[in-house]
């Protein structure tokens, strides 16, 4: 059993930036499903599909580098961990690298990147930050 399945997420895609992988797996479930939907929108990854790989449902995330072979996704922290909750009110949302980067926010109306909650007038649990 895997205590935060957020923070495996998250590692899964920084081990295969790391390593130049073209994409990477990783166990389905809704919520790690909209956040690398919210990561494709907000362009940091390629693509996101879903498949069964041995009966198990998967989500299958392709990485994006650049022209030089540079990753997207410089740094990806996870905020927010099961033994210590980090939430923000609507005015005092994470503001990630000066605007460059985005805090991803779990909201009542779902994840939103801290600029879409504070449009929102929406605070929430930060669960991580992307740049």
């Amino acid at each position: 059993m895997m205590t935060d399945p957020i923070a495996d997420m998250l590692t899964r895609i920084r081990n295969g930036t790391a390593a130049k992988h073209a994409a990477v797996e990783i166990p389905f479930s809704k919520l790690k499903l909209t956040l690398a939907n919210l990561l494709l929108r907000e362009q940091y990854v390629g693509a996101v599909s879903e498949s069964v790989k041995n009966g198990k449902p998967v989500i299958a995330v392709a990485l994006r580098y650049g022209a030089d072979g540079t990753a997207a996704i410089e740094r990806l922290v996870r905020v927010s961990k099961p033994g210590l909750r980090v939430y923000a009110k609507a005015g005092e949302l994470p503001v990630v690298q000066n605007g460059y980067g985005i805090a991803v926010i779990s909201t009542p109306e779902g994840l939103k990147t801290n600029r879409e909650a504070k449009k929102a007038g929406l605070g929430g649990e930060v669960v991580c930050t992307v740049y």
